[in-house]
């Protein structure tokens, strides 16, 4: 398994439409850990071009703040697909979201387009897996190369492929759920949920982000600002995993020190991988701190 990178909340990861310049101004302005620039899905055809443009100028304006910021471009089978790349990595945003990737070529061929278009080493890729093939070959994917850093679930696709139907607790998704968190969990990765569609919905929506976050997702992407609030508070640790953590942490440094080869907090047996827990949980905490 290779090393955790260094963790950046990605609680929430909101789509904006790149054709919309009122949407691109007001991303500045919301509670979004990451921002999803859309160049495909939310662009008709004929607005592709100044869409880009337009995006790739919002990337370059600095005006996003603490906010990762992303470019979604058109997929590799599209005739926009090259030019989003080639624009994109001059612009250098955070990531390149990439969708529907089926293989690890594929990452490959998407990392040296990146390299010829001279897009600095911090523009890193997103792979979406939105296939049945996808998830299948998750773990090449993920391991195919260090610039890929995320996975993004593309689950309304999955939905498609699969013939299956959107329904509470996503019993038709959850083995290909599984194999992508297997997959980014045993590479290092980041992955972050797919989108929950009824806006309107937000007791479905809270519940779905509640089983995200207990099947091991970091995160989860968003299709609207009132989403956020939400996504925010259940994705990232309470008061009281913050405190217990310490409390963790604290026991077990102290039993350390002390030579002793036991450690209980409130009556529990702690185990290394309790510590590990807890400091991921605390550094979670403080860079949720930081970026607000």
């Amino acid at each position: 398994m290779t090393e955790q990178p260094t963790l950046r909340p990605r609680r929430s990861v909101l789509y904006m439409p790149g054709a919309n310049e009122r949407a691109l101004e007001k991303a500045k302005t919301l509670d979004a850990d990451a921002l999803i620039l859309d160049l495909e899905d939310a662009v008709a055809p004929d607005a592709k071009e100044e869409a880009r443009e337009r995006v790739c100028a919002a990337v370059t304006s600095g005006e996003y703040g603490t906010r990762e910021v992303t470019i979604r471009v058109n997929g590799i089978d599209t005739e926009w697909h090259e030019a989003d790349l080639r624009e994109a990595a001059a612009a250098g945003p955070d990531a390149i979201v990439v969708p529907k990737v089926n293989a690890a070529a594929e990452v490959l061929a998407i990392e040296r387009a990146l390299e010829f278009a001279g897009a600095p080493e911090h523009t890193k890729i997103w792979a979406m897996i939105e296939t049945p093939i996808a998830m299948l070959r998750a773990a090449d994917i993920a391991s195919a190369s260090e610039r890929l850093t995320v996975l993004v679930m593309g689950t309304n696709d999955l939905v498609k492929e699969l013939h299956a139907e959107f329904m509470p607790g996503r019993i038709p998704l959850l083995g290909g759920l599984s194999l992508a968190l297997l997959a980014a969990r045993a590479t290092g990765k980041v992955i972050v949920d797919g989108v929950y569609n009824d806006v309107k919905d937000a007791e479905g929506f809270e519940a779905e982000c509640v089983q995200g976050r207990q099947l091991g997702f970091d995160g989860k992407t968003l299709i609207h600002p009132a989403q956020l609030a939400a996504c925010n508070e259940i994705f990232a640790p309470s008061e009281d995993e913050v405190s217990r953590s310490q409390k963790i942490i604290e026991a077990f440094d102290e039993a350390r020190a002390e030579g002793k080869g036991v450690v209980t907090v409130d009556g529990r047996m702690i185990e290394n991988l309790h510590v590990d827990n807890a400091r991921r949980i605390l550094t979670l905490s403080d860079a949720i701190a930081s970026r607000a």
